[in-house]
């Protein structure tokens, strides 16, 4: 793949986005992956700044969004508004959306594939 894809987990917690981020390294060591959760005060919520951030600094010029909450999901949609980054955003489940596309990631699959299979995960 020539273009360069990543991952960024937006979690009302901080520890739930740390928790994926680290999961999703397990088996995808070459994927540009960045997390952010929780308030600027450290409470449970999210923060535009935060999520901001944490896309800004993923090297990836094209990038897979995963969230957990509306909120989570408005201030994505509001950084794709603003950012030069291709943001692709699947409403699936947080891990499971996050673990499928990592490992498709890790071993090049095509970026169509990669969407087509985001679209058939269940959401319950």
């Amino acid at each position: 793949m020539s273009e360069k894809y990543g991952i960024v987990i937006i979690s009302h917690s901080a520890e739930v986005a740390h928790g994926i981020h680290q999961i999703l390294l397990e088996i995808a060591r070459d994927v540009p992956i960045t997390h952010a959760g929780g308030t600027d005060e450290g409470g449970i919520g999210t923060s535009f700044e935060k999520v901001s951030i944490a896309f800004e600094t993923n090297e990836a010029d094209h990038i897979y969004a995963f969230y957990d909450l509306g909120s989570a999901k408005m201030n994505i949609e509001t950084v794709m508004d603003i950012s030069d980054k291709e943001i692709l955003l699947f409403d699936v489940p947080i891990l499971e959306g996050a673990y499928a596309t990592a490992a498709q990631l890790q071993i090049d699959e095509k970026i169509e594939t990669i969407n087509e299979n985001l679209k058939t995960i269940i959401v319950k």
